[in-house]
């Protein structure tokens, strides 16, 4: 789960991470008030789940999106914005309140597209107003799970203020990790330790950069992340550490013991997913094919994707519905595929025991007539009540395409969203 640049910098504080001062507002009448509260000359930060704001480019509508978006893929260079200049994204500075207004009136309520939005780009419904620093030096760091290892890894870098993953094609050795031992833990001598001899940090800012670094795996650790980001960490020209930016991303698998539901912002969120997860669907992500997929396993799942991908078709989605022996469920699920405008044919692939066929052939058809589905549906059936289900589909006077085998109902799906 992302949250917010404001919602993490607050998780940082309160692990004694220095953050600018800030205030975030939803209400262009806020943006006055709270540049003055700050001193004056802020920075205003559109606030969306979705890194690269300051390159985005913001448009009037979501109309326009797809067309940013393109032009930002393919000559980044001409389009991508900037904090200032003549093409500005959705960071912009602002030397008193009244330019402040008039920034944030042109970043509220517009679409912001990035490199990380996809096509339908960010509607900005939230703004960060935050005071300006002045700047001397800025760092990366972030602490994340190094799979291989097993253990949380801190990362550093003297390159920090830009993507991460260009400083590792351009000066891989730019990049150095510390492993985390879980007993020990990141304590301040060892971070300062790291930042003294790692990253050559001035002298009289060594204790603030391992305060920054411990702190920076206490929240990671408290908050259950996956991932704590600062990009970058700035020295300022008083020799104050700050985080001047901050991305974390929560392990929803924690939701029982952490206070998720209060970070949330479901307006960030696609729509189908908040449905498949309403709908006790947990397994569900929008793909760039064509053919729907209702599959019960996840293994199942990436089996069919593969599949169809040999075929010479393009999956729509993963979609595990489990197994699921409700009629409900299943109708949701087809709910779900039908919502994806990109869909010309739905291929569904049942297959073990568990799952009884007569019930996912019932919520088919049930599905076909509620939903009044257009797209040929593909049905591949293997399981408990199997001729009960083949005689419902039979009975159902509804038009399907039936198969045996996987690969047999791929290429049927292929063909299927091919001459739909």
């Amino acid at each position: 789960m992302k949250i917010h640049e404001y919602q993490a910098k607050d998780l940082l504080a309160r692990h004694g991470v220095s953050v600018p001062r800030s205030r975030m507002v939803t209400k262009l009448g806020d943006v006055k008030g709270a540049a003055e509260e700050l001193g004056g000359k802020v920075v205003v930060k559109a606030q969306i789940h979705a890194g690269g704001r300051g390159k985005g480019r913001v448009v009037e509508g979501q109309g326009k999106t797809a067309a940013m978006f393109k032009r930002l893929e393919t000559k980044p260079r001409q389009n991508e914005g900037g904090v200032r200049g003549s093409r500005v994204g959705g960071v912009r500075l602002a030397s008193n309140p009244e330019r402040a207004v008039a920034e944030a009136r042109k970043i509220l309520g517009k679409y912001l597209v990035t490199h990380q939005t996809g096509i339908a780009g960010k509607k900005v419904q939230r703004l960060l107003i935050e005071e300006q620093v002045t700047i001397a030096d800025e760092y990366y760091a972030a602490v994340l799970i190094d799979n291989a290892l097993g253990q949380a890894v801190l990362i550093v870098s003297s390159e920090g203020g830009q993507a991460i993953e260009e400083v590792a094609a351009k000066n891989p050795k730019a990049i150095v990790r510390l492993p985390i031992d879980p007993h020990d833990g990141l304590p301040p001598y060892k971070a300062r330790e790291f930042a003294k001899s790692v990253l050559k940090m001035p002298h009289a800012t060594i204790l603030q950069a391992g305060a920054l670094f411990s702190g920076l795996y206490d929240a990671f650790l408290a908050s259950d992340a996956t991932m704590v980001e600062i990009n970058p960490f700035v020295v300022t020209r008083e020799n104050r550490v700050i985080a001047a930016d901050a991305k974390v991303s929560l392990d929803d698998n924690a939701a029982f013991r952490q206070p998720f539901a209060s970070l949330r912002d479901t307006s960030e969120e696609d729509a189908m997913d908040l449905l498949a997860e309403e709908s006790g669907i947990g397994s569900y992500i929008k793909l760039e094919g064509n053919i729907g997929c209702m599959v019960n396993g996840a293994g199942l799942a990436m089996a069919t994707l593969d599949t169809i991908t040999q075929a010479g078709g393009a999956p729509a989605n993963f979609l595990d519905i489990g197994t699921v022996n409700r009629v409900e469920r299943v109708v949701d699920a087809l709910r779900i595929i039908n919502m994806d405008k990109d869909v010309k044919a739905i291929l569904v692939n049942i297959f073990g025991g568990m799952a009884r066929v007569d019930i996912i052939a019932e919520g088919v058809i049930a599905g076909v007539r509620e939903l009044r589905l257009k797209q040929p549906i593909v049905l591949r059936l293997n399981g408990s009540n199997l001729e009960e289900g083949l005689a419902l589909l039979a009975e159902s006077g509804l038009e399907f395409i039936t198969a045996d085998d996987l690969g047999s109902a791929a290429r049927k799906a292929v063909a299927a969203a091919r001459d739909a």
